[in-house]
């Protein structure tokens, strides 16, 4: 169950991101009220996950999991740049979370 309130917290950060691009500098009424609805929940599900896995563990999973998710919705959906050189940058994120947990969510 820790791992699903983690995703949620993934999930709603990276929503909440998004709708900040599309603020335009907190301009537009809407997606303002989604980046702050969503980073609110975001780290009230953050919290929860706190409870029972470290925060080593549970703040390497959010960091690079969300880094990866922006960059690729940054990629595919709002016309940034995907270089060769951006892919790697996320793969090595990816991969820098995956060893830090080989120890295990304690």
């Amino acid at each position: 169950m820790v791992y699903v309130t983690l995703a949620g917290a993934i999930l709603s950060e990276v929503l909440a991101t998004t709708a900040m691009k599309y603020s335009d500098g907190f301009s537009k009424l809407w997606p303002s009220v989604y980046t702050a609805a969503g980073y609110l929940l975001a780290f009230f599900l953050l919290a929860q996950t706190l409870k029972s896995m470290s925060v080593g563990t549970a703040y390497a999973i959010w960091a690079g999991a969300g880094t990866a998710l922006i960059a690729a919705i940054g990629m595919v959906f709002l016309g940034e740049s995907a270089t060769a050189l951006k892919i790697l940058g996320v793969l090595l994120v990816i991969g820098g979370v995956v060893v830090l947990n080989l120890d295990g969510a304690h």
